[in-house]
């Protein structure tokens, strides 16, 4: 039988399944049943090439003209594939579809679209043309290549249901052919796909569009509006979210990569075989290593594979970028000091000034019994200058550790980041500079430490500059605050030197760490025991006073001897250390006869200021209590004196309400020689030079000055002594010749004391040096006192008492009032000698020794004293 012999035509269906009669060639034992295909038969190796099964035989010749027709009809329907090829006509020619695009039409209908639009809109219509004519190019080629794919897979069929029934022994095929058809991937889904991958990517294309035609629109409605466009709208709150959400970033990364996975995928998914699952998978590997790509193979796989590692590097640049950022970002962060610090029990110091070094050092030497400490600065400084600043201060640490935090006392997000709930004592330093400003923002410090919801677990200790301002301080900080005036404290101390000389030294030595301290202490075996018997109870302590829990734990200072300890009363002592003093049984004490020599009557004095200080009206007020009646208190600065009256009359000091001075005015320069000799500097008393508050900013400028002064007064003072008196107190003094210039004002100093307000402790050094003059080193002092009482605030009562004007003070008493010439006895003795008349001795400075003594040892032992000896007393004020 002819392959081009007629025969009935059977169903389509039956003939896809099953070839024809009409073109199979005859079997030797011809069975129909037998050619009903078998589903357990495995496939066959697929053949490599299509030209290995063609013979020369014209009983194939059917087959290879259904192959060829196959591959030329691209758009023709599966059903007349399926048609009986006994029915088709091979002769006829068969046309290729014409693939090409006629795109001049749509690049006319363009260009007339852009004559009616603005320029803007012109060429978003051309490029979205543009990508339309270039989606349908490669929506026809997938297409194209999919409807082959299903032929050929068709074919292949074919070829196994014919090899099924031993009609053909081997097919060899052109291209590799994909599984069978039943676990073939629906081409619909595929091509639904690739059209949802184009659409997701112009979407934003015309949103963004759509968003600024919208504000273009706005704007052209209303020019005078001021309403924001819809894209600064729309950009605004893009960045509002980035810059608030901590997260933000890295979610933004994570969603875009999260994007970029499933577009890849479903692109993938579109141009080649594989399941959708295998093309996420695919997808991801070309994002995490771009160099996977080089595998693909086609166009449309290439195009897209190298369109994901693209993205996938953008991807990868933003990821380090975001890492880069973060720790950079935690760098800088521990860098300038922005991180939390994670301590308890520790002193916090809020601010920066000129003396943080002091109070280091005191806060140093005072936690070495603990075996050192921690120590949190923090201020508006950048952390690495503040520990370059630390590490250059010239001290010992033993122990502490400082740690810097930069930030603002004000804001309670840097106060809790020091942990100031847990700090057992809080410092907060005034700034350098204006008074005013300065205990304004202490005490706007104070309050924020008050608004801490936690609580405080220890008190506040406040640095003022301005003794006014006290009150309202203690009115917003209630019973956490204490504060120490500097101004009120330096100026109270060197109306006290002036009178006393030496007592700079006494105070130094107190109020430091460094050698003896003041403590307050519950001992219960002294319950029952008088004051009298517990000044000699402690061989390493001398009692000072009594913490009364009868009187709502007030200190008294100096308390009678009958005083009997009562339970929950404590001691306060001076000692050298917490740890270092015990009460032991009471000593035998041989009590000394009653001295009878009156204390000598208090004379006028003749005490001259020069420069001006924001307080001096303060210290007038403390020197007329002070000084006895007719004393003569002369001013000399260059403020002018109409200005003068008025800024006392500012600071609330009524003239004419002073009861034992009275004021001389005198205006001039005291760095200026001429001015200095207009006034009888040989006839004063006691000079106070202060640092004058045209230069107080700079502790440098003031010492400059200060010093300059105290040298003219020193050199003018020497010119106007009489030679003979010179070589008479020559011998006294140094090693310095005879005619040198210091040993002259050496022994003019002898004529007068003068007290230096010293800002810079280097200054400290060539005073001390020169020894020409009695000095107050007020920012160490002051120093001293805020670390004693951040250390205990008990002792800030203490303190207030010694420097007020009334009640107890620090006295320098001659031996002449405990002893005769010669006598031997022990330090216990000469404390009970002092007791007759209200006085507690707690050192001595022999007349051959360059310092005092405080809290002696071995008190119990006798030595010999002299009359040029003095003793160190805490005494009523006269």
């Amino acid at each position: 039988m002819s392959i081009d012999s007629e025969s009935p035509s059977p169903s389509p269906s039956r003939d896809w399944f099953f070839p024809s009669p009409s073109f199979i060639h005859p079997n030797p034992n011809p069975n129909p049943r037998r050619c009903v295909t078998n589903p357990r038969i495995s496939r066959p190796p697929k053949p490599s090439s299509f030209q290995s099964f063609s013979h020369s035989s014209s009983k194939y010749a059917g087959i290879r003209r259904r192959v060829e027709f196959a591959r030329r009809t691209e758009s023709l329907p599966a059903s007349n594939v399926a048609r009986p090829l006994s029915a088709q006509k091979p002769d006829v020619p068969v046309k290729k579809p014409d693939v090409s695009v006629d795109v001049s039409g749509e690049k006319k209908f363009a260009w007339a679209c852009a004559g009616r639009f603005g320029g803007r809109w012109r060429m978003a219509i051309l490029a979205a043309i543009l990508a339309t004519v270039l989606a349908s190019l490669l929506h026809k080629n997938f297409s194209l290549h999919n409807q082959i794919n299903v032929l050929q897979d068709q074919i292949y069929e074919l070829n196994m249901r014919l090899q099924t029934c031993n009609i053909l022994d081997y097919v060899d095929l052109t291209n590799p052919v994909p599984q069978e058809s039943d676990h073939l991937p629906n081409r619909n889904l595929k091509n639904m796909a690739l059209i949802i991958t184009f659409t997701l990517l112009f979407i934003p294309f015309l949103i963004f569009k759509y968003v600024d035609y919208v504000s273009k629109s706005r704007r052209s409605a209303d020019n005078i509006s001021e309403e924001v466009s819809l894209n600064k709208q729309l950009a605004y709150q893009v960045d509002a979210f980035l810059s608030v959400h901590p997260y933000a970033k890295p979610l933004a990364l994570l969603v875009a990569t999260l994007l970029l996975i499933c577009l890849g995928g479903l692109a993938l998914f579109g141009v080649t075989v594989d399941s959708l699952a295998d093309c996420l998978w695919l997808s991801w590997t070309y994002i995490a290593d771009s160099g996977n790509h080089a595998n693909s193979e086609g166009i449309g796989p290439r195009l897209v594979s190298v369109s994901i590692s693209f993205g996938g590097m953008l991807i990868f640049a933003m990821m380090l970028g975001l890492v880069s950022d973060a720790i950079s970002e935690k760098l800088d962060s521990l860098r300038k000091g922005r991180s939390e610090v994670v301590e308890q029990n520790h002193t916090l110091i809020l601010g920066w000034s000129d003396k943080l070094g002091s109070l280091l050092n005191q806060l140093s030497i005072a936690n070495e019994s603990l075996d050192g400490g921690i120590v949190v600065v923090l201020a508006e400084r950048d952390k690495e200058e503040m520990e370059l600043d630390i590490a250059k201060m010239e001290f010992d640490f033993r122990g502490t550790s400082v740690i810097c935090r930069s930030g603002s006392p004000l804001i309670l997000a840097d106060l809790k980041k020091v942990s100031v709930s847990k700090a057992r004592a809080i410092i907060v330093l005034a700034e350098d500079g204006n008074a005013d400003q300065s205990d304004a923002r202490a005490l706007r410090t104070v309050l924020s430490l008050t608004g801490v919801k936690e609580g405080l677990r220890g008190h506040i200790v406040v640095e003022l500059s301005d003794l006014d301002n006290e009150v309202l301080v203690k009115l917003v900080g209630g019973d956490l605050v204490e504060t120490v005036v500097a101004h009120d404290v330096i100026g109270r101390l060197m109306i006290q030197c002036a009178r006393q000389p030496g007592l700079a030294q006494i105070w130094e030595d107190i109020l430091g760490f460094e050698n003896c301290e003041f403590y307050i202490k519950r001992w219960p075996e002294l319950d029952g025991m008088q004051f009298e018997d517990v000044l000699i109870s402690f061989p390493d302590a001398i009692p000072c006073g009594i913490k009364a829990a009868a009187y709502g734990g007030k200190i008294i200072l100096n308390p009678d001897d009958s005083y009997i300890l009562q339970e929950g009363d404590e001691v306060l002592v001076i000692a050298e250390d917490d740890d270092t003093y015990a009460p032991a049984t009471l000593p035998m004490v041989k009590e000394a006869s009653f001295i009878h020599i009156a204390r000598p009557a208090r004379k006028p004095q003749k005490i001259l200021l020069c420069g001006w200080r924001r307080d001096i009206d303060d210290m007038i007020v403390v020197l007329d209590a002070f000084l006895a009646n007719g004393s003569e208190l002369w001013m000399f600065n260059d403020v002018p004196e109409k200005e003068r009256e008025r800024k006392l009359i500012d600071g609330g000091l009524d003239i004419n309400r002073l009861l034992n001075i009275t004021l001389v005015n005198r205006e001039g320069n005291a760095v200026i020689r001429r001015h200095l000799e207009s006034l009888p500097l040989e006839s004063f008393d006691s000079i106070l030079i202060l640092a004058d508050e045209s230069v107080e900013d700079s502790a440098i400028q003031a010492d400059s000055r200060s010093l300059a002064t105290l040298l003219l007064i020193r050199d003018i003072q020497a010119k106007r002594l009489p030679y003979r008196e010179a070589m008479v107190t020559q011998g006294h003094r140094g090693s310095f010749s005879q005619g040198s210039w210091i040993g002259e004002m050496q022994q003019a100093s002898d004529k007068s004391v003068i007290i230096s307000e010293i800002l810079d402790p280097r200054t400290k050094n060539l005073l001390s040096m020169s020894k020409i003059s009695d000095y107050v080193l007020s920012n160490e002092l002051v120093s001293m006192a805020l670390a004693m009482v951040a250390e205990d605030r008990q002792i800030n009562d203490v303190l207030e008492e010694l420097f007020a004007e009334e009640g107890n003070e620090m006295q320098i008493r001659q031996a002449n009032l405990y002893l005769r010439e010669g006598e031997e006895l022990s330090f216990y003795e000469i404390i009970l000698r002092a007791r007759q008349r209200r006085e507690i001795v707690i050192g001595y400075r022999q007349s051959s020794a360059e310092r005092a003594i405080i809290n002696p040892p071995a008190k119990n032992e006798k030595q010999r004293w002299s009359l040029k000896d003095v003793f160190v007393v805490i005494a009523e004020k006269e």
